[in-house]
């Protein structure tokens, strides 16, 4: 398990675009946190600060009291080792098999070689398919990537991170492009996982009931800034119109609001 620390993080873009405006959170060990807010509130820019995909203009983000931010090289690969990553659109090899999908989540863990052969040790070939077990679809193995269903590719993009050995997840918008009985499948996957293995979790969502049926605790952001931190309990219907500026129904998509 990872804690994650947000020291006053600022990322303004080219052209002067100020996606984060001095965030500052804590994230404890284990913790499975949503994040809620409109498009370019500044979620996603938020959570890929946290593996430097995103580095920040000011501030610090540490991971165990050891800055991401200020780490570079063989540091950073080391880092983001421990950090998976889920994303809206997948992002698999589709003319590759499932198994090899799930596979490059242990390249960083292997000689180049290993990697660029395809030549894995017998233990992590196992480990990928336990990876597939857990997420409910072992017999998927061996078919094509662009073979599966949306759902099947996200818990595909699942297995793959959980392959790093992760003690971080980060998932942007994981479930924007799912049907909602998917969606629960998927995130509850990721919640049981993230469980099971004490991993601290980082979700982006826009879906309401999601949120507050899934996570530890809701941050809300709107413009660059945090607006609510806490629990599903204390995000009401008036707290999630204060994020959004508009009337909300629960259940609803709140990408266009």
């Amino acid at each position: 398990m990872s804690h994650i620390s947000f020291h006053d993080v600022e990322v303004t873009y080219p052209g002067g675009l100020k996606a984060l405006k001095g965030v500052t959170l804590e994230i404890p060990r284990g913790q499975f946190v949503v994040i809620v807010g409109l498009s370019g509130a500044g979620k996603s820019t938020l959570i890929r600060t946290v593996n430097s995909l995103v580095v920040p203009s000011a501030g610090d983000v540490r991971v165990d009291g050891e800055s991401v931010t200020a780490a570079r090289g063989r540091a950073l690969r080391q880092m983001r080792g421990g950090i998976g990553m889920i994303f809206q659109t997948f992002n698999l090899v589709k003319r590759s098999s499932v198994l090899r999908n799930v596979l490059a989540g242990r390249l960083g863990a292997v000689p180049a070689w290993r990697g660029i052969l395809g030549a894995f040790p017998r233990a992590d070939v196992a480990y990928a398919h336990d990876c597939l077990r857990r997420v409910g679809i072992p017999e998927k193995a061996y078919v094509r990537a662009d073979a599966l269903s949306g759902g099947q590719q996200q818990r595909v993009g699942i297995a793959r991170a959980l392959a790093q050995k992760p003690s971080i997840m980060l998932a942007d918008e994981p479930v924007a492009s799912l049907d909602p009985p998917t969606s629960h499948a998927v995130l509850g996957d990721l919640k049981r996982i993230a469980r099971e293995d004490g991993i601290t979790t980082i979700v982006n969502l826009h879906f309401i009931d999601m949120a507050r049926e899934y996570a530890d605790r809701i941050v809300g952001m709107r413009d660059g800034v945090v607006v609510f931190d806490g629990t599903p309990d204390e995000a009401s219907d008036a707290v999630f119109e204060d994020i959004y500026g508009r009337p909300i129904d629960a259940d609803k998509d709140l990408r266009g609001a």
